[in-house]
């Protein structure tokens, strides 16, 4: 997939560099969203909540070219995993392309980025796994804790959401920085939420409990990470909050842990894989045996790149697996296994990679 084809051109936020901090935040809907400033045709940089807000503190009436974030460039013809890699860093999930002239030719989002690999089996990993290699402890906040200490949580740990606990560790809510940012750009002083009318508060003396959202998504520990991804992108949210098996949280899965995996995946030796018609089982399975081939790639030095072509029929009682080996010279060898039963042909797939004959890959996928 080349980025080309799945950058966004139309639709895009563009302001002017005189509009107002707080008009430009309105109109964006995460603490990752971006709004591109524009003077004319000429790009000058972009406007986001995490570095304007969470990094900074600008004022709601400041001019947005006083508080411009100026990110990577990313090219047209720029890898995938290059993109993911600078969304990771720079904690953009809305990064502006430019072509081969440096003119903008448009903008990537993570959410695009993560459609082209939903149904990739990089994610098939269960998310005990996922936590234990992110190495991590949860950040939690008491309900009854004032903003304050959130504030400064927020900038300490660098992260976008903090999740609520009562005293007794249970979830009770999630504390996203966006949620908060048309109060940090209103005045100080401000009516308080969960106040009696006309009681004047300061924001950062009341309590977590009045901003957290309480509706919150969860999965388990056993859960796939290819549960986390439907549900972030079905749902259109940036985390899915992680419970043991006593409902208590015990880590979050953001959209972040994603293009980290992208990255990973796509800076070592590729390996295509699509499908027709699989069941969750078949999927699983296939996913298993992703994670073998990529093992066997890289201690295999003559490989250069895979494909994998995995066919269910017949409500599952025929399938057909296509393995295509490319070297860095010479002509591919394919490996093609049709049975009704698919991990005994999985696994001779693996049993006969060094005695088949080579054959024309490209006419078989």
């Amino acid at each position: 997939m080349k980025l080309s084809e799945i950058i966004k051109t139309e639709d895009i936020i563009k302001i002017s560099p005189s509009e107002s901090l707080s008009t430009t935040l309105s109109r964006l809907m995460s603490s990752h969203d971006a709004a591109f400033i524009f003077d004319g045709d000429n790009f000058k940089g972009l406007v986001n909540p995490y570095h304007c807000i969470i990094k900074t503190s600008y004022p709601g009436n400041a001019k947005t070219q006083n508080c411009l974030s100026h990110p990577p460039k990313v090219h047209i013809t720029d890898s995938i995993s290059a993109v993911a890699d600078k969304m990771s860093s720079t904690r953009l999930h809305y990064l502006p392309v430019f072509n081969q002239d440096d003119g903008f030719a448009g903008i990537i989002s993570a959410r695009r980025l993560l459609r082209v690999f939903e149904n990739s089996a990089i994610f098939n990993i269960p998310i005990s796994e996922v936590l234990k290699i992110k190495n991590r402890p949860i950040i939690t906040i008491f309900e009854d804790d004032i903003l304050s200490h959130a504030l400064a949580l927020f900038k300490l740990e660098k992260v976008s959401k903090l999740v609520v606990v009562n005293r007794n560790g249970r979830l009770k809510g999630l504390l996203s920085y966006y949620d908060l940012i048309s109060y940090l750009v209103a005045p100080k002083v401000k009516e308080g939420r969960g106040d009696k009318v006309g009681v004047k508060t300061n924001l950062r003396n009341l309590k977590v409990r009045n901003f957290a959202k309480n509706f919150v998504m969860t999965l388990n520990l056993k859960n796939n990470l290819f549960d986390a991804l439907k549900m972030i992108l079905d749902r259109k949210i940036g985390s899915v909050v992680i419970m043991d098996d006593n409902k208590f949280p015990v880590g979050i899965i953001t959209t972040r842990d994603f293009l980290n995996l992208i990255r990973k995946n796509e800076s070592e030796k590729p390996i295509i894989i699509s499908s027709k018609n699989l069941s969750t089982r078949s999927r699983t399975l296939v996913g298993n045996f992703f994670h073998y081939l990529r093992s066997w790639i890289k201690k295999t030095p003559e490989v250069a790149r895979a494909k994998l072509f995995v066919k269910e029929e017949k409500g599952g009682s025929l399938f057909k697996v296509v393995l295509s080996l490319f070297p860095f010279k010479g002509h591919p060898k394919v490996y093609e296994q049709e049975g009704k039963n698919l991990p005994q042909m999985l696994q001779k797939v693996k049993n006969s990679k060094k005695r088949l004959p080579q054959k024309d890959a490209r006419a078989m996928i």
